[in-house]
């Protein structure tokens, strides 16, 4: 009877022991579960709240698809297979991009991606030869509009890949993605050519007369700047007033028409807009 009493005693701190340490860890059994788990961590500060965010952004890029952060085929940047050499500079100097998907003679194919840095290679190297752009387009990867972005961002990485051309469930061409399209969604914008620096504010002008602004432009700022009258009495923002003309919460690319201008979404996530460009009619003029 002692030694089974002794048995208890040893055993009974020990099963103790273990249910705590099961309730502590919390195997997670569901995402929600495990989101649940890296929230309360963060509220004991063990993760940092920008750490908090990215997991949670991570968790969430495993359930997103190529269509849903894809660059349209409307916004593409392309080039023709029989572009001259002087005009494809002229392009890659104007749009800032580095990598072109190249189109055959039809317009109906995309037989390959050109590579600035090659461009510019060839340029240093060319000795008078004739210039054709099969010499130095490299092969292009075609994935579906379906495909996941985790999945994606696992053969870039394999693949040493920077884009893909996205098609759609016809096989035909519906737009293009890059890895810091994936990436964005991991650790937030990265800065590229449309970024505005904190000198310049929240509006930007371009060299062709268009304009790149912040959604969180004040309203009252942008009436002063193009003298409009957009109402402030229900948003503050621009970026509300874009998400009322649009009806819903527009992805990137899509445009809107507002007083005459064109905006188009540059920069967005699943909650809000980031950036937006802004075209004029050519007959407007807008500097204050």
């Amino acid at each position: 009877m002692s030694k089974t009493s002794g048995d208890d005693k040893t055993h009974k701190p020990r099963a103790w022991l273990e249910r705590l340490t099961a309730f502590i860890v919390r195997e997670p059994q569901n995402q929600e579960q495990l989101i649940e788990i890296v929230r309360d961590a963060e509220d004991r500060d063990v993760l940092s709240a920008e750490m908090l965010g990215m997991i949670e952004r991570i968790l969430h890029v495993s359930q997103m698809q190529v269509r849903e952060v894809m660059i349209s085929k409307s916004q593409m940047i392309t080039v023709n297979q029989l572009i001259s050499l002087d005009a494809i500079f002229a392009i890659a100097m104007q749009s800032g991009h580095s990598r072109f998907p190249v189109y055959d003679t039809d317009e109906k194919e995309i037989i390959g991606i050109l590579l600035a840095k090659d461009l510019l290679k060839y340029y240093l190297h060319q000795n008078n030869k004739p210039f054709n752009i099969a010499d130095i387009i490299r092969p292009a990867t075609f994935v579906p509009q379906s495909k996941r972005l985790d999945i994606l961002l696992s053969e870039f990485r394999v693949n040493r890949n920077h884009i893909a051309i996205v098609l759609d469930e016809y096989g035909h061409v519906a737009g293009l993605i890059t890895i810091e399209d994936v990436l964005e969604q991991i650790v937030g914008d990265i800065e590229d050519e449309h970024d505005i620096d904190e000198e310049d504010g929240h509006i930007k002008k371009l060299d062709d007369g268009s304009y790149i602004i912040k959604a969180c432009t004040p309203i009252q700022e942008f009436n002063k700047h193009f003298k409009t009258t957009l109402n402030d009495e229900e948003f503050d923002t621009l970026g509300g007033v874009i998400i009322q003309a649009f009806g819903h919460l527009p992805k990137r690319g899509e445009s809107a028409k507002i007083l005459n201008f064109r905006f188009k979404v540059l920069q967005c996530d699943n909650r809000r807009i980031y950036l937006l460009e802004m075209k004029a009619p050519k007959t407007a003029k807008l500097d204050p």
